[in-house]
């Protein structure tokens, strides 16, 4: 009989912490809103201030912001209903929602469209002019789950140039954009991948030297990073928050997206980043 209590007690721990998902409260008193870890969290959470006070006076709920440590966390703690709203990066919302129910709902405009790109940049001094160059060099990435600082530069090399990661160059994962720009700024890493925007905040910002790195080359256009929620949130919720990104005029609170304003979106959005992933041969459920 105690080991038959014992049992049922340790299936009931396991239900609460493996659906916490579906446990998590649908009108919470406190929103948790988790930001890409793309970047130093203690900036990011005090450049996003504005967006905190303003989300809390549109949506008269209290805001907690969040950096978690990398993608993947974030990505979990999507999962288990620990965070209700995230701005993620468009490969990241990819696996946050083959592992969850969630659902993006805006994404930044700016130059007038919800689209950007990533670049490859080189230090000066590595010889590297072209693509071709990178072969038998040191390439610097991001996250692993970063769509911007990862997969499409390492596409666009696969898709240019015909060079495959490992078989032709040294990948190494540094985990932010800015750490990208910084290896390869001071010798670190030959080349590297990261998002444009960030490229041009880092370098206006004199975080590096930008005369001791150069543009290789650019992306095409795709589809910019998304903010998703929960979808077992209540239901009037869920508006006030899509209204609440569409309807921002702040220019306070823009300024930390650089961005001019938000557009709606749907998952359809983000099928060409799952195409990306049938190229590269990766299991977006797995990694």
């Amino acid at each position: 009989m105690k080991f038959l209590k014992s049992l049922l007690l340790t299936a009931s721990l396991l239900l609460t912490v493996n659906g916490s998902a579906y446990a998590a409260d649908a009108d919470p008193d406190t929103l948790k809103i988790a930001l890409l870890p793309d970047e130093n969290a203690s900036e990011l959470i005090k450049r996003n201030q504005p967006l905190k006070d303003y989300m809390e006076e549109k949506l008269d709920k209290k805001i907690e912001l969040i950096v978690t440590t990398d993608y993947s966390s974030m990505i979990e703690a999507m999962r288990f209903g620990r965070i209700d709203l995230a701005y993620f990066g468009p490969l990241s919302y990819v696996m946050a929602k083959s592992k969850s129910e969630i659902e993006p709902f805006a994404a930044m405009i700016i130059d007038g469209v919800p689209t950007y790109r990533s670049i490859i940049i080189a230090n000066v001094d590595s010889g590297i002019e072209s693509y071709a160059d990178i072969k038998g060099k040191k390439m610097a990435y991001g996250d692993r789950a970063s769509t911007s600082s990862h997969l499409i530069p390492k596409t666009v090399l696969l898709e240019q140039g015909g060079i495959k990661a490992e078989t032709d160059y040294e990948q190494h994962f540094v985990g932010t954009h800015d750490a990208v720009a910084m290896n390869v700024a001071n010798g670190n890493a030959d080349a590297g991948g990261l998002s444009e925007v960030i490229f041009s905040y880092v370098t206006e910002r004199g975080l590096i030297d930008k005369n001791k790195v150069k543009v290789i080359g650019h992306s095409k256009d795709y589809p910019q990073y998304p903010w998703a929620m929960r979808s077992n949130l209540n239901a009037d919720l869920k508006v006030k928050i899509k209204d609440a990104f569409v309807s921002l005029k702040d220019p306070e609170v823009l300024e930390a997206f650089k961005a001019e304003g938000f557009a709606p979106i749907t998952d359809a959005d983000y099928d060409v980043v799952r195409e990306l992933g049938k190229l590269l041969n990766l299991d977006f459920a797995a990694m």
